[in-house]
Order: C-alpha cells, then sequence, then structure tokens
C-alpha cells in the first residue's frame, strides 16, 4: 500500500438533536474500503494527529480511516461543553457517521486516553452495531475513584490543574470570540496567571464552593457547585460510570494503564469486569497493559525512577510500540487478520524491581498469596501480629500546614512529581508516621491489588487517614509505590456519619495496586499520615459540610496496633 495519504479538515458529522461536530479525517490513498479508527476529544482534533496513543498518519498508511473529533462544545464542534454528560449519545451518533464515511467498510474502532478512553466506554454502551473494538487507555470505570473522589476526599489537584489547564484555553477563546484583541489577550493571560499560581499559593484557596483561581476567571464555578451539592450521589455520577454495566458491552477492549497513574484502578476494574461479565464472547477476551507509566508521562523514566528503556511505551519490551500494539488489535477485530493476537495471554505487567514485562493469565493473579503486614512499636513492620498491648502512636495533623504531595499517581502542576519521588522528605515530618521492616534477605514480590485495615481514633468528629506504601533501598531512597486516602465520615461509604471524638474506629484504605519486586537487601515500608496536599483537599477537621467554609483546627490522632486492633498491610505476594 502507498504512503502516501489525504486528510480532509473540519468534516462536520451531524447529531440528533441537531448540534454539528467536526472531525479531521485521514484516508488512505488507494481507493478501496477501509475500517475506521475513531478518537472523540475535548482536548482538540488538531493537537492530538501524533501521539504514544493515536498516530492517524500511521494508521492511515497501515489500512485505516482514521477520524479525529472534537467532542461537542469544544473547538471547532458546535454545542454546549457538559463534562461527560453527552459522550454516549453523541459517541452513537458519531460511531454510525464514520461508519458511513465514503471508503468505509462499516466496521469502527475507538481509540485514545484518560476524557478519550472515556468517550469510548460511553460509546459502546450504547451498542453501536458498527462499533467492533475498542483501546481505552488511562482512563476510568468510577468517577467516584480517581476522577473527583478518593476515598470520601475530593480530587483538588487534578480537579484545578485539569480545568486551568486542559479545559480553560478553549472556553476563554470562545468566551471572548467577538471581543477585542486587546480583551481576547487579557482572557488568556489571566488564565495563565491563575494555572501558574496553583502551586504556591492558589490550591491553599478557602472556601472550596468559592474556589478563587475558577472564580476570579467564572470558570467551571457551576460544576464545582455541583458536585459540592451532589457530593456523593450515585445518580449524579451514572452518566460518567463504566463499573456495573459490563454486561451491557459487547466490544473487546485493549486496555491500557500504568501503575502511576491517575485511573491505575479503574483501568483494572474495567479489565476485570470485562474479562468476567463482558456482554458478548467477544468482550470477555478483552486485554489488559499494565507499564510503570504517570499520567502524563510513557517514557522509560517516570519520576526519578528510571526503569529501563524496555518499559518506554515507544519500544516496550524492546518489541513494539503502543501504536503497533493497537494496530494488531483492530487488524484482528477489524480486517479479521488472524496475527495471533488471540493466542496471546490476555495481560502483560510491568514488573517494577525486577524491570521485566511478563504476561499472565489474569488479574488479580491466581496464585497470589495475600499476606498480612503488621504495624509494630518502634516504628517496626512485620509478618506476625502483635502479641500484646503495644502502646498506641500518635501525631498532630493541622490541614493549616499539611502534609504535602510528592510523587505519586498526580495530575497536578509537574513540580509535584508525577511518579516516583523519594518521601523521605515527607517521611522526617513530625505529622507522619513511619513502619519499615527488616531487611528483605531474599526477593519478594508484590503484584496485585493492596488494602490497609487501619485503627484509629481521632479527638476531631471529621478527618482524613493515607497511607503509602514504599520501597526503602539499601542506599536510603525511598521508592512510593501505592497510596490512598479515606475520609473518616465516608468510612461505611456514601452515607456520612461523622466520629464521636476519641473513639476507636476501624477504616478500610484502599492502595489501589502495584507490580514490584522488593529485592534482597530492601525493605517495606507503610506510612500514615492524614493529608496528601494539594492532591486531595485537606480535612479541616471541623466535621462541617464540605466545601462551606474557611474554618480549619488541629486533629490529634491516635494510631493504633496491638492485639485487639491489629493495623496491617495486606501484602498480594506472588511465589517465586
Amino acid at each position: 500500500m502507498p504512503d502516501d495519504i489525504r486528510v480532509e479538515f473540519d468534516v462536520p458529522a451531524p447529531m440528533r438533536d441537531g448540534a454539528v461536530l467536526r472531525a479531521n479525517v485521514f484516508h488512505p490513498a488507494e481507493a478501496g474500503t477501509y475500517p475506521v479508527i475513531l478518537a472523540r476529544t475535548p482536548y482538540a482534533k488538531d493537537f492530538g494527529s501524533v501521539s504514544p496513543f493515536i498516530d492517524s498518519v500511521r494508521m492511515a498508511r497501515a489500512g485505516y480511516i482514521v477520524v479525529l473529533q472534537d467532542t461537542r462544545g469544544r473547538f471547532r464542534s458546535d454545542g454546549e461543553w457538559a463534562p461527560m454528560r453527552h459522550e454516549g449519545p453523541d459517541g452513537y451518533d458519531s460511531v454510525e457517521w464514520a461508519a458511513r464515511l465514503p471508503g468505509s467498510n462499516g466496521k469502527v474502532g475507538m481509540i485514545g486516553p484518560s476524557y478519550v478512553g472515556f468517550t469510548q466506554w460511553a460509546a459502546a454502551l450504547q451498542r453501536p452495531p458498527s462499533l467492533k473494538a475498542i483501546v481505552p487507555s488511562v482512563t476510568w470505570a468510577d468517577p467516584r475513584d480517581g476522577v473527583f473522589w478518593r476515598g470520601g476526599a475530593f480530587e483538588l489537584g487534578t480537579f484545578a490543574n485539569w480545568w486551568l489547564g486542559a479545559l480553560g484555553l478553549d472556553i476563554m477563546v470562545r468566551r471572548t470570540a467577538s471581543a477585542s484583541l486587546q480583551e481576547k489577550i487579557a482572557a488568556i493571560v489571566a488564565l495563565v496567571r491563575e494555572l501558574d499560581a496553583l502551586r504556591p499559593t492558589g490550591y491553599d484557596s478557602l472556601p472550596l464552593k468559592d474556589f478563587a483561581p475558577l472564580r476570579r476567571l467564572d470558570l467551571a464555578t457551576e460544576e464545582l457547585a455541583e458536585l459540592i451539592a451532589r457530593a456523593h450521589d450515585p445518580a449524579f455520577y451514572a452518566p460518567a460510570t463504566v463499573m456495573g454495566h459490563y454486561a451491557d458491552l459487547t466490544v473487546p477492549a485493549l486496555n491500557v494503564g500504568g501503575w502511576y497513574d491517575i485511573f491505575t484502578k479503574g483501568t483494572l476494574t474495567n479489565f476485570k469486569g470485562m474479562r468476567a461479565e463482558g456482554g458478548s464472547d467477544a468482550a470477555r477476551r478483552s486485554r489488559l497493559v499494565m507499564g510503570p507509566w504517570s499520567h502524563v508521562n510513557y517514557t522509560h523514566v517516570v519520576g526519578d525512577m528510571d526503569f529501563g528503556f524496555a518499559s518506554n511505551m515507544a519500544f516496550m519490551n524492546l518489541q513494539m510500540d503502543l501504536n503497533g500494539l493497537t494496530q494488531r488489535w483492530f487488524d484482528y477485530w477489524l480486517k479479521g487478520l488472524d496475527n495471533g493476537v488471540a493466542d496471546e495471554p490476555p495481560v502483560l505487567l510491568f514488573i517494577m524491581g525486577d524491570k521485566v514485562w511478563r504476561y499472565e493469565q489474569e488479574w488479580p493473579l491466581a496464585r497470589t498469596q495475600y499476606t498480612p503486614y503488621y504495624l509494630h512499636s518502634e516504628g517496626r513492620l512485620l509478618p506476625q501480629p502483635p502479641a500484646s498491648d503495644e502502646a498506641p502512636d500518635r501525631y498532630v495533623y493541622d490541614p493549616a500546614d499539611p502534609t504535602p504531595t510528592l510523587g505519586g499517581a498526580l495530575l497536578t502542576p509537574l513540580l509535584y512529581g508525577p511518579g516516583v519521588k523519594d518521601q523521605r522528605p515527607i517521611e522526617a515530618r513530625s505529622d507522619v508516621l513511619v513502619y519499615t521492616s527488616d531487611t528483605l534477605s531474599h526477593d519478594t514480590e508484590v503484584t496485585g491489588p493492596i488494602v490497609v485495615k487501619l485503627w484509629a481514633a481521632s479527638d476531631a468528629p471529621d478527618t482524613d487517614f493515607v497511607a503509602r506504601l514504599v520501597d526503602v533501598h539499601p542506599d536510603g531512597f525511598a521508592q512510593n509505590l501505592a497510596d490512598g486516602v479515606i475520609r473518616a465520615r465516608y468510612r461505611h461509604g456514601n452515607t456520612p456519619e461523622l466520629l464521636e471524638p476519641g473513639r476507636v474506629y476501624e477504616y478500610t484504605i484502599d492502595l489501589w495496586a502495584t507490580a514490584n519486586v522488593f529485592k534482597a537487601g530492601h525493605r517495606v515500608r507503610l506510612d500514615i499520615a492524614s493529608a496528601n496536599f494539594p492532591r486531595w483537599d485537606r480535612n479541616p477537621n471541623t466535621g462541617a459540610p464540605f466545601g462551606q467554609d474557611a474554618a480549619m483546627r488541629p486533629a490529634h490522632q491516635t494510631i493504633l496496633h496491638d492485639a485487639a486492633h491489629p493495623t496491617h498491610v495486606v501484602l498480594p505476594i506472588i511465589p517465586r
């Protein structure tokens, strides 16, 4: 097939309500009929032609019609922008429109990361007959677990950065479309100033209901107000929720995620749900790829850690980049080529520590040995439970000086360090408790979901508890692996229940998952704190309704680890 391609710009696609969405369409130059690959993005189709997830030129050269479409209300498309609200109906209409494009053979696949991954799930849930396969990457399953909330805490870091950094420019440009050039420039300058100020001062804004960086621009104020008013209302999040609907999905999904991604659990949950509950044999043949990547970094150096060039999304296992793997997936499902995809194990994991890729048959791994490691006095972390009434440990959490964010699964300004960051500066603070195992005599693999069972008391009516799993290297480098948070009032789920000050409660903190070999000579560590700010909003400890005022008070925290209250982390250990 010739390498030449043909491109059409701003091709109109009418939706059922009359709104017109526009797309760039990449065609193979040679006449014929071809499958279609569709990506629906709120981040500008004109900027997304070539990326680690979407290579429109390469795919067109490989015999696909590639459609990059601006979602409703974004950039060149008409209509009103409403995050996550229109992607189901618009996705169905766009798939069927793409299937009827000149040169289309009627078969459509979808592709793309993050929000563009969600647009695939939203369309697939509508069951457009022409949709045959999807490749949702680094995207979510439940917006209450990683998009807007996590363990009841607000994803402040992501929310503010997303609206200012990813969405704000087009909103400002549309708002000033008929204004003078001076007014247009002033609007963009104001946006950039707020974005630049997020890290030094912006995130500190209180009360959250009047979050100043957004309020000063009149940006996302209605969306934030609705989030606050319907904080944990499942009906409000239903249009953006994939989890629980796998039986309604009939197309196979190649799920791609990262161990330091903001949607690690969503990727794993979607894969597991499709394999177990998918609504067709094809859906139950979905696959999973997990690298060591963060949400914004798909190279082999993620934060402070070099995982080896073979971990790079551009040359995974020194065999193929993600676009190549995607092409093989679509060659099988859209072209019917017997290329071996159907014969490969469904799971491909990058195992940190060993720095290798490994195929598996399922997630979580069937051979997992779930092993508790218990907190003990003097900062010890041991596989033996406490045998006596050990004295508890205490610290003071002051929301006026919250434990700061340093690395992890972030979508915040880059100076917070998405991915791996040495945790020793955080662990040196007085508001962080550190529990460390003995030096390991042999390599110990921890691959799978991670949960902390915490017994704690507070003198506040509401507070947070944060837990972090760390790999301590022989030179002392403290590599963060996974973390989680629980807002005390949501310890039983969506219905808030304040604390009785001084009373001991049991908490479950979901750290999501990892895949890491703690090498011989390393140590396992668990950190306990009450903030990770601004990744999650700081709990003011007052018990007041979320986001309503600026009052704050310190909380005196007590962490128990005795025979009656055996606080522990459950490690998914893989026999070696």
